[in-house]
């Protein structure tokens, strides 16, 4: 199988405009949960201990986001240096390994996301009593 595939220098080149971006929206959802955090802190209100649970599970799941995206983007760079020095086969076995850790980043995004949306949800039962 390995012997049919060819992943030029220009393959894994491809993936660093988006694992960039996907790192800045990482970051961006990093910082504006921090920043939420830093509120509930300051404010009057008692947290109650399952927004507690919930915040400290996304701050979990976002960090585990950007180390699988940073380790993928480190990965791509790997592969395009065995690629030039004329290691192919190894330079491809390292992209999938790139890959399947862009996959991982992605499914723990949307793991967020809908730990997010079900906190909002349960924000919007409380403010409709």
């Amino acid at each position: 199988m390995l012997e049919s595939m060819h992943v030029s220098l220009t393959t894994p080149a491809l993936l660093f405009p988006a694992i960039s971006l996907l790192l800045l929206a990482y970051t961006n959802r990093f910082f504006a949960l921090a920043a939420l955090i830093r509120n509930l802190s300051n404010g009057d209100k008692p947290v109650q201990n399952d927004q507690l649970k919930n915040l400290s599970q996304r701050i979990t799941i976002i960090r585990r986001m950007q180390e699988a995206g940073v380790s993928s983007f480190a990965l791509c760079v790997l592969c395009m240096i065995f690629i030039y020095i004329g290691f192919n086969k190894t330079g491809s076995v390292i992209f999938g390994a790139s890959l399947l850790l862009l996959l991982y980043s992605l499914i723990l995004s949307v793991i967020e996301i809908r730990i997010s949306v079900d906190a909002l949800n349960i924000h919007i039962k409380e403010m409709s009593k």
